[in-house]
């Protein structure tokens, strides 16, 4: 299977995952052949595209970190959560259990793909962004933290601090949030203010652990100080802030937002490991970018010597140089083969850009 963008879907083509809807409900299954009211169907739902099957990549596997239904029910339970704070209501406390469930699920999902590198192509609903966003960030949180060989029970508490970093936004005025320019000063600190909200109402209504409240507060954190609510660096920060503040950042980026487009996955680990030292703990950015695929399998790239492939595999020590499946040259089709770009033969080739 391969990912394409919407624009260049086709009539015929068939679909290689399931595709989601703003309520977590099943919009289009797996295997559908496309038509062009489901093409127009999921652009309307704004997604920057799917995955296909066809004759090229069916034999590239792509494994799902976490369970597509896993995913949805738990974005579905952070709706509920965030709707329920917004209107300032007492969330209930089998929702908050059912919200520790999901955790417990994705935890034990990611344990058992321990060894694998992530390919974190998300398929959001632009407008169910927040609820998504909450869910990617605790799982590439989980997926750090598991690198770092933390516990079960710590990783279930990181995950439960990371899908409620947001919490405290929806204390912010809306039109602060979605503003495409700049914040004025008065604008900024309101923002500002959300890590501590979220951490002054989830101490309120609930009664998850001091650790992940205090991952929830420090997020903004940086690593050379400068960061908010408390101006801490290196240490100071919590653990879980320290590698909330990466995943957040990575989704954050990587996502279709109100004043820009999403930023592909490559760029965002380049900005990340030149942000190495100053936003973040170099230590933890050294081993998200062995987990965190730049090039996610399925991904189409252009290679500086003008041939088209495919990304068919990743590799932990060198996450820059996947394997290629080569399939056009100049754009023309050619007969499939493939490269292994951490080979010494193929050193001077590199990847320019991406379809």
């Amino acid at each position: 299977m391969r990912y394409v963008p919407t624009f260049c879907l086709r009539e015929g083509m068939m679909l290689g995952n399931n595709l989601w809807g703003e309520r977590g409900e099943l919009i289009l299954a797996k295997d559908t052949i496309l038509t062009e009211d489901y093409i127009e169907r999921i652009a309307k739902l704004n997604y920057n595209g799917v995955y296909v099957e066809d004759d090229l990549s069916k034999d590239i596997q792509i494994i799902n970190i976490i369970n597509d239904g896993v995913r949805a029910e738990t974005v579905k339970c952070v709706k509920e959560v965030f709707i329920t704070s917004e209107k300032k209501g007492p969330i209930k406390k089998q929702t908050f259990n059912h919200m520790q469930k999901q955790i417990e699920s994705i935890v034990d999902e990611i344990l058992q793909n321990s060894n694998i590198v992530i390919n974190m192509v998300d398929l959001k609903v632009f407008d169910d962004y927040t609820y998504f966003h909450s869910v990617n960030v605790a799982v590439l949180s989980i997926v750090l933290g598991t690198a770092l060989g933390l516990r079960r029970e710590q990783l279930c508490d990181l995950g439960l601090g990371a899908m409620l970093h947001d919490i405290g936004k929806v204390f912010v005025k809306k039109d602060i949030l979605c503003k495409e320019g700049m914040l004025s000063e008065e604008e900024s600190n309101e923002m500002q203010n959300h890590s501590t909200l979220g951490y002054d109402y989830i101490k309120k209504v609930s009664n998850i652990s001091m650790s992940a409240r205090i991952g929830i507060l420090d997020h903004h954190e940086k690593f050379c100080g400068g960061g908010y609510p408390n101006n801490l660096k290196e240490e100071q920060i919590s653990l879980y802030g320290r590698i909330i503040s990466i995943a957040d950042v990575y989704d954050a980026m990587t996502s279709d937002r109100p004043y820009r487009k999403a930023i592909i996955p490559s760029e965002v680990i380049e900005y990340i490991m030149g942000s190495s030292h100053t936003l973040f703990d170099p230590d933890l950015v050294d081993i998200f970018i062995r987990k965190i695929a730049p090039y996610p399998i399925g991904t189409t790239v252009e290679l500086s010597n003008r041939l088209t492939g495919i990304i068919i595999q990743n590799y932990e020590d060198f996450s820059m140089r996947p394997t290629v499946r080569i399939f056009k040259k100049d754009g023309e089709d050619i007969p499939p083969y493939e490269i292994n770009l951490s080979d010494r033969n193929y050193l001077n080739i590199t990847i320019t850009g991406v379809l």
